[in-house]
């Protein structure tokens, strides 16, 4: 009987215990659910705030908002094309500068980099990353502008500048700020996030993979073009989309460098402006429903912007990582 009770009570106790791991298991489960639809309703929540801001604007102007250049407070008449021209330039000369500097960075620390800088090197590009976005438009301002104004923008005139169809991208004076600057600090910027994410994801490569390569007599530009980037194409790609939503949406060390121009120029060393730094400069003067709500607009195209480059970007992954299990 004592050997009876005692596998009951065993037997009770295994209940309990398995009912309290399936509660357990469904609270937790319940609670991850709460929190994956928290973030869709803050989603939500911000679409739906842009999109009613940016409702006067868009009745008052249309599709026009979007095509014109023109952006005038005094006669209420504004257009969002310069500051979006501006936004996609300045990225484009980050992604230009930032991808194969980051490359050539995590490659030497992954491939070519002696063990004892190995680690000093890593953290240097991490404290990069931490620095504020304020302080790299001060240095920009003061240091960087005036190095452009005095050297590399008259080289750019006297070379690139007198070449038929490219010299318009280097005409004019060289003011020092502008979208080149813009899109070069930007590039200093994002240059960390790409470098960590890159380095990281090339360390996942197994050792005897790339032990293997070099054993078939394959030199080091070979296992990294044939064996390390194949392997590691995904994660590489999302880095890269990292660094691109960071240009998108950068606003001050923009603001201080781009000269906040509402116009086009065929230049690039002329002053523009990109929509983050419109709304900088301007939200706090915003005088009137319609120039604030032209400002919310300008939010709601920036968001549309980033999130469709973020979709393009998922779904580049996606295909990656078909093609990888093919």
């Amino acid at each position: 009987m004592t050997e009876i009770a005692l596998a009951l009570t065993e037997q009770a106790s295994t209940t309990r215990r398995a009912r309290r791991q399936r509660l357990q298991d469904a609270a937790f489960r319940n609670a991850t659910l709460a929190f994956a639809l928290l973030v869709l309703l803050i989603l939500g929540g911000v679409t739906v705030s842009l999109i009613d801001g940016a409702l006067p604007a868009l009745r008052a102007f249309g599709f026009g908002f979007v095509a014109t250049e023109v952006w005038n407070p005094v006669s209420e008449n504004f257009g969002a094309l310069a500051p979006i021209y501006g936004t996609l330039v300045t990225s484009i000369i980050a992604m230009a500068v930032g991808i194969p500097v980051s490359f050539g960075i995590a490659l030497f620390i992954t491939e070519m980099c002696p063990a004892w800088l190995k680690r000093p090197l890593g953290v240097a590009i991490e404290l990069l990353a931490g620095i504020p976005s304020i302080i790299y438009g001060i240095w920009g301002l003061f240091v960087f502008a005036p190095f452009m104004q005095s050297t590399v923008q008259p080289f750019l005139i006297s070379t690139l500048g007198q070449i038929p169809g490219l010299g318009n991208l280097f005409m004019g004076p060289p003011y020092g700020i502008g979208i080149l600057t813009a899109g070069l600090i930007l590039g200093i910027m994002v240059l960390p996030f790409i470098t960590s994410i890159t380095r990281d994801v090339f360390e996942t490569v197994p050792p005897m993979v790339r032990e293997s390569a070099y054993g078939l007599g394959a030199t080091t530009w070979e296992v990294v073009w044939n064996v390390v980037l194949p392997y590691t194409r995904t994660g590489v790609m999302g880095g890269v989309m990292l660094g691109l939503g960071r240009a998108l949406g950068e606003t001050m060390a923009v603001t201080f460098v781009i000269g906040n121009a509402h116009r086009i120029s065929s230049s690039i060393m002329a002053p523009g402006t990109t929509i983050s730094a419109s709304i900088a400069n301007e939200f706090t003067e915003a005088v009137g429903d319609v120039y604030t709500s032209s400002l919310v607009a300008l939010g709601l195209i920036l968001f549309l912007i980033t999130f469709a480059v973020l979709s393009l970007a998922k779904l580049m992954l996606l295909r990656l990582q078909r093609k990888a299990g093919v």
